[in-house]
């Protein structure tokens, strides 16, 4: 059965007030509500997983996910960096709504954040009587007037920041790891931690009746590139006080980037472990996916660009869903579906009802396995004043000045600008991107880019300059 389409304009104003919510949920299902396991990495390719076709190592238990569930293979971020995108993810919107959202990223000293008062995926499941832990990376707001345990997590263990130093949990010589709002010392490997701290969050739900939503936020594999044993590069990073900025040009190896997925993979299999050992497999949702597209030894292949682009590499992440009871084994789906489409998805799941949200439910697609519906999304950012819109197949690009108009289905490298041959397609799409654009808060020019402007762009770790310039330069006044 086709579900009903939602055009990402309609519904605009109902959207816009959800913020002043606080949320009225109901649960609507007799049948034990689902347990919702959410996994993210963070800056992880759309083929760095084995699954999706890298080569130079293998993630078994991140792949078994897939052969036990759904292979999303057009799923994408909300945003080419991590805090715009966790702000969709928590709210169901485009972050372009929120103030905070103009950020690219959140930086320490912003005065920013998710206000405390905005109805979030976790405060909704909460007052719908779900446990919610957020274990991880934050990044959307500094005490004392954002944090966790003000938008709807009974509990936080993790970061707050952007990243930190893998051993010592630093930057710039602060330490980032908080139990709630206290501070932390905890030795060792923090994907290794975190992993077993999302463990110890399971296994306290043993023998509960009610369901639980854990958030797991890895900071793997973002820099700065260490992997399980590479604790002399944390040494020497902290005796150079490297970890200021996210410029970090002379760091990392694959060797070290596999180490960190590989890691990464082994904690996803002992969170699969305890969802065995308590009994509540059968009826959770596990969800794994990444925040954007990824960074210097990220594979993104078959698409071009990487974090920090609005070409598909900076966009297109893997997404993984598994719930035994509920979705079928070894499907692929070839579901568009974004970032902020998870809240009312689990929402719906949950027998939650929710306020109209930009996000939409992709619960019945997964469900038929190949009953994909059509979706209209769009994104910007400000950085090379990038902005595009996919339709169908069709998406379109502007790139400063520089407009383009690519078939994904026929050339997922986006290289061969179909704008004359196509220009009803071409001025349709542009023209939704307009009205969309014009429903959403204006660009901030004083809005931090930092990491993604300015004369480092050809080394930073985020930006494939010479991608963007073949783009500009090959189809310039065209």
């Amino acid at each position: 059965m086709k579900r009903s389409r939602r055009n990402v304009i309609g519904g605009a104003v109902a959207a816009a007030a959800a913020s002043s919510l606080p949320p009225q949920v109901f649960a609507k299902s007799k049948r034990k509500a689902p347990n919702i396991v959410f996994i993210m990495a963070d800056d992880l390719g759309y083929a760095d997983l084995s699954c999706y076709g890298r080569r130079e190592y293998k993630t078994p238990n991140i792949d078994r996910l897939a052969r036990q569930g759904v292979q999303m293979m057009q799923a994408y971020a909300n945003s080419p960096v991590c805090s715009a995108t966790r702000l969709a993810l928590i709210t169901g919107r485009y972050q372009y709504r929120l103030r905070a959202g103009l950020e690219e990223p959140l930086l320490p000293n912003t005065a920013y954040g998710l206000p405390a008062d905005h109805a979030t995926l976790p405060s909704m499941l909460r007052d719908a009587g779900y446990h919610t832990s957020l274990v991880g990376k934050w990044h959307l707001g500094n005490l004392p007037e954002y944090g966790p345990l003000k938008s709807g997590y009974d509990e936080f263990w993790g970061i707050r920041g952007g990243g930190v130093d893998y051993f010592s949990h630093t930057i710039a010589g602060q330490k980032d790891l908080w139990d709630g709002a206290q501070p932390v010392e905890k030795t060792g490997y923090l994907t290794e931690l975190l992993g077993g701290k999302a463990v110890d969050v399971i296994e306290a739900r043993r023998g509960e009746d009610r369901p639980f939503f854990l958030s797991l936020h890895f900071t793997a594999p973002h820099w700065p590139w260490q992997g399980p044993t590479d604790i002399e590069e944390s040494l020497r990073l902290g005796k150079n006080n490297k970890l200021q900025s996210i410029v970090h040009f002379d760091g990392g190896s694959m060797d070290a980037y596999a180490a960190m997925v590989v890691s990464m993979d082994e904690q996803v299999g002992r969170v699969m472990k305890a969802l065995d050992d308590i009994g509540a497999a059968d009826n959770t949702i596990v969800v794994f996916t990444s925040d954007n597209g990824g960074e210097r030894f990220s594979d993104v292949w078959p698409f071009t660009g990487k974090k920090g682009h609005l070409l598909e590499g900076g966009l297109r992440v893997p997404a993984i869903v598994r719930w035994p009871r509920e979705l079928g084994r070894r499907v692929v789906s070839q579901q568009v579906a974004m970032s902020m489409d998870w809240m009312p998805t689990f929402l719906e799941a949950a027998g939650v009802e929710q306020p109209d949200l930009d996000g939409v439910s992709i619960l019945a697609s997964l469900k038929s396995g190949d009953d994909a519906f059509e979706r209209t999304v769009c994104w910007r950012f400000l950085n090379f004043d990038q902005a595009a819109c996919r339709i169908g197949k069709w998406k379109y690009l502007k790139i400063l000045e520089n407009e383009f108009l690519f078939d994904l289905d026929a050339d997922p490298l986006e290289r061969g600008n179909l704008k004359s041959r196509h220009p009803k397609v071409f001025e349709r799409l542009s023209a939704h991107f307009d009205q969309w654009n014009s429903t959403m808060l204006p660009l901030d020019p004083n809005a931090s880019t930092r990491g993604f402007t300015g004369a480092d762009l050809a080394d930073h770790v985020g930006v494939d300059k010479p991608v963007t310039h073949h783009l500009v330069e090959t189809w310039k006044g065209d």
